[in-house]
Order: structure tokens, then C-alpha cells, then sequence
């Protein structure tokens, strides 16, 4: 996609919603984000965003400019799987938050569910996160953890994630897998989902748990339904991993 194309989604939406400031407003003017219909950007859900790096970047800064769009760059969120290079490009040339596919703790099983942790293992990616510029408790990284029956979601798995992520403001956004037909994946049960969520919170990160919806006609997240059906098995599991990798979306 190109800057004016990413662009133009956000000004579509708001022009749907009569989301623009008064024609008073004085040009180049930050109009506050409270009281917006469209009050934060998320980059997440459209492919990785940062093997388009110089157009998200473009979009980005004109969508943050006073001149532009006028969003705080707080409210701005670039979600990665894991470009270890970009994101430190990210943080010195556009300055937007940022989120992470995470998903597991260890190589073997991330490079199963986010095959580009084979280039860019967990070493790296967590020390690029570390170095990330203006990283704080007020401009802390999300990292996206998809919740795995018996793959990822065992309590061991909670104590590595918070020994990984150690030294690194972060808030943990905890996913219900959402299934579909064919899936080798199932969603891990609610209450080992919320044990997990419990053990991060007591280990001082914010670990909220995403309402799952559309659930009940295929349309929730990653629910491919008719593709996936028609896939061989081959085909099916590399969609799956690709999907965990976005976020289980």
C-alpha cells in the first residue's frame, strides 16, 4: 500500500463518522484527541507493517503532524511481528508506540508460530525492544500473546514470559484464539486464561484479556473459514502460523 493509500482508510472513517475539527480551527493547530470519534491509530491486521516501512512512515508522520491529521503520536500504534532492523528505524524516525506479535517464549515454539523468529530470534527482538527510544512506564510496549490450548498457556510459560520480558515497561494483551473449521489450534479454557492473566498481573504488567466477538458466524479474527477448508494440510498450517503471527486475527 502506498502512504496515501493507509491514509486514506483513516479519512474515510472519518469522514463516515463527521469526525473533523470546526473550520474555526486555526491551520496547524493539535486538536485534542479527546472528544474525537477517531481517537487512536493502530497499524495491525494489514500484513507487516514494517516491510513497507517507508510508506508507513510517511503515512505515520502526516497522520501525527500538526498540519496533517494532528493524532498524538501516543495514540499511534505500529504492531510488528518482529523486524528486528525496522523497529529501530521505527523508534528513531517516526516515534509512534509499539506493539509486538510475541505469541511464545522460546525459539522452538515462536518459530513454529511466527516463522520470522528464525531470522530475528528472541534474543535480538527483545533487545530491540529494550533499546526502543522513549520507552517508559507512560510509553510502554504491548506485546499481543495469543492463548494456546496446551501450547503456550501453561503457567511455566507465564513465569518465562515474565522473565523475558524483564527490565521492559510492557502491558501484555492476552488473545482467546479464535478457531475455525480445520484448525489444528484450539483456544485455552477461560479459567487457564484468567490464571495466566492473574500471575502476570501479581508480577507487576498489565495483562488484559481481548473480548473475543464474532465467534459464533466465523467472523471473528483469523477465521478463514472457507479458505482454510479448501487448503491441503501443508498449506493450512503455514496460513495458521501466518495468522497466529498477526495477532490470531
Amino acid at each position: 500500500m502506498t502512504s496515501e493509500e493507509v491514509l486514506a482508510q483513516l479519512l474515510v472513517a472519518r469522514d463516515a463518522l463527521g469526525d473533523f475539527p470546526d473550520r474555526d480551527t486555526p491551520a496547524g493547530a493539535i486538536v485534542p484527541s479527546e472528544g474525537r470519534k477517531v481517537s487512536n491509530l493502530v497499524m495491525m491486521g494489514m500484513g507487516e507493517p514494517l516491510y513497507n516501512f517507508d510508506a508507513v512512515k510517511e503515512a505515520l508522520l502526516i497522520a501525527s503532524d500538526g498540519d496533517g491529521l494532528s493524532l498524538s503520536k501516543r495514540r499511534i500504534t505500529l504492531s510488528t511481528s518482529g523486524v528486528v532492523p525496522n523497529i529501530y528505524r521505527t523508534g528513531d524516525e517516526i516515534g509512534v508506540m509499539l506493539a509486538i506479535s510475541l505469541h511464545a517464549v522460546n525459539d522452538e515454539l515462536r518459530d513454529e508460530l511466527v516463522p520470522i523468529n528464525k531470522k530475528y530470534p528472541l534474543a535480538e527482538l527483545m533487545q530491540a525492544c529494550r533499546d526502543y527510544p522513549g520507552l517508559s512506564n507512560a510509553r510502554r510496549i504491548t506485546f499481543e500473546y495469543v492463548m494456546l490450548k496446551g501450547v503456550n498457556d501453561s503457567l511455566a510459560d507465564a513465569r518465562e514470559l515474565v522473565r523475558l520480558l524483564k527490565g521492559i515497561p510492557a502491558k501484555i494483551n492476552l488473545i482467546p484464539f479464535n478457531p475455525w473449521p480445520g484448525s489444528s489450534y484450539e483456544c485455552s479454557d477461560w479459567e487457564t486464561i484468567e490464571r495466566f492473566a492473574d500471575f502476570i498481573n501479581d508480577n507487576g504488567y498489565a495483562s488484559p484479556i481481548r473480548t473475543p466477538r464474532g465467534r459464533d458466524i466465523l467472523a471473528a479474527c483469523g477465521q478463514l473459514k472457507s479458505q482454510s477448508e479448501r487448503l491441503k494440510k501443508t498449506d493450512r498450517l503455514a496460513l495458521e502460523a501466518m495468522m497466529i503471527a498477526g495477532h490470531g486475527e
